[in-house]
């Protein structure tokens, strides 16, 4: 997961690198326009918060009875809804080349409405309506109920805790929680996506419920930092009894955890995930750095020694979990001494899973007041070392997985293979286990047993038992 970015740049910087590249533009927009009205097509950029997001949105659009799709193949509609990603500059890169095309495709006649939401539309709303006019209004990250009355769509409380899935119906994303209360210096995420406001448990508990009755059997928990939960509801850390709840929803065979913030870490979460069999053995916990010195300067209220005494403790009460992390190379303080700190905690560490990203320079974070001194080029080797480091250890892991067998969620059929993943791995970032489709049959959606039969660095191969 070598992900590195551009530098900064300021918004309409970012327009302009595209606003020339007009015909490339219109090669991607399908030239005859279709003769129905108000189909409306939901285009999503970013993680996968954004992602729910906008299955919220196609459910009240369609519960309101209008033409909605998600990701269009035809790219047929005449109503366009851009959900936008912020977070950094590659991102933002792409949410406004994808803005930009439709903007094109609106002049050419070819759609009638571009509306654009989510976190980049937030942050730069006002240099957005300047530069791209051609967009017809621009809407945030809580403004839900206003889009959809600019549709003439209404908000449908009884809608709340049902969702379309547009991904493939046997997992789903969840998401327990909106907005962000820490202060990281290199993140934006408050800035875009507001304070932290916990949903209630009744409402994911019903949720779960309608998903597990339409074929969902995995449930990926998300949340800007699912460690807060319940803080504000019910002045306690409350993700173990959610964590509870779901695992004992009729359907759900696993319940799966992302984006825990180390700092102040629930430790009754570890219990529920050791003795309730539908919890996966699975931790997405991003660090982000492992030198103190860094740590401290990214806000992150810990050290590195707390954070191995963390990873320790979780791998104590929890034997044979994943742990997942994320970092970021280049960070503002971060000298050469910093990252070989870095570097050794990896090695040491030696996490299941591992993505790194390189800092990415952004305005009006506080990290925006430091020197960006690290050059890009620099900041990309920094972290394609980890990387190196990381597919060292991953080999090594996935070596001990020769000869076991693993109960495996089939996702998919492609390139000749069954795809799926053991109660280890997330969809899309983590290991795959791939099974000769040309010899045996396996249905998408379905549980089997696996025997690993090869390992690579990032995938295992198996035949079911």
């Amino acid at each position: 997961m070598k992900r590195l970015v551009k530098p900064f740049l300021p918004i309409f910087m970012l327009i302009l690198c595209f606003a020339g590249d007009t015909e490339r533009r219109k090669r991607n927009i399908l030239k005859t326009k279709t003769l129905k009205k108000n189909k409306i097509n939901i285009v999503t950029m970013g993680c996968s918060k954004n992602l729910v997001d906008s299955e919220v949105l196609l459910t009240q659009l369609r519960g309101n009875n209008m033409d909605a799709t998600h990701e269009e193949v035809n790219d047929d509609a005449n109503i366009v809804i851009i959900n936008t990603c912020g977070f950094i500059d590659n991102a933002k890169q792409e949410s406004i080349d994808t803005i930009l095309r439709y903007a094109d495709a609106k002049d050419e006649g070819l759609v009638d409405k571009v509306y654009v939401t989510g976190c980049l539309s937030q942050r730069y709303k006002d240099d957005l309506e300047k530069e791209i006019p051609q967009v017809d209004a621009f809407f945030g990250t809580r403004d839900l109920p206003r889009l959809l009355k600019t549709l003439k769509a209404n908000y449908k409380h009884e809608l709340v805790g049902e969702r379309i899935l547009t991904t493939s119906g046997h997992y789903a994303y969840m998401k327990i929680s909106e907005g962000c209360d820490r202060p990281c210096s290199f993140c934006a995420i408050p800035i875009m996506r507001g304070h932290h406001i916990s949903r209630p448990i009744e409402e994911l508990v019903k949720e779960a419920g309608n998903l597990a009755k339409n074929g969902t059997k995995e449930l990926l928990l998300i949340a800007q930092d699912s460690t807060y939960y319940g803080l504000d509801l019910y002045k306690k850390r409350n993700l173990a009894e959610l964590m509870q709840r779901l695992g004992d929803v009729e359907g759900i065979d696993w319940v799966r955890l992302h984006y825990a913030y180390p700092t102040g870490f629930p430790l009754d979460v570890l219990d529920v995930m050791r003795e309730h069999p539908s919890i996966c053995k699975y931790l997405d916990i991003p660090l982000q750095h492992g030198s103190t010195e860094v740590l401290k300067l990214m806000r992150r209220g810990t050290t590195r020694e707390k954070q191995e005494e963390l990873i320790h403790t979780i791998r104590e009460k929890v034997p044979g979990i994943a742990l997942r992390t994320t970092l970021i190379a280049g960070h503002p303080g971060e000298g050469e001494a910093e990252f070989r700190e870095m570097a050794d905690f990896v090695e040491r560490m030696r996490f299941d899973r591992l993505g790194i990203f390189t800092y990415s320079h952004e305005d009006n974070t506080h990290a925006f007041t430091m020197e960006d001194a690290v050059p890009e080029e620099e900041k990309q080797a920094r972290a394609n070392e980890i990387m190196e480091i990381q597919e060292g250890i991953s080999w090594e892991l996935n070596q001990e997985k020769t000869g076991k067998t693993f109960k495996v969620l089939i996702d998919r059929k492609e390139s000749g293979n069954f795809v799926g993943r053991t109660e280890h791995d997330s969809p899309e970032v983590d290991n795959e286990v791939l099974i000769d489709a040309s010899k045996h049959y396996l249905r998408t959606g379905d549980f089997a047993d696996i025997r690993i039969t090869e390992a690579t660095e990032f995938d295992l191969y198996g035949e079911p038992v």
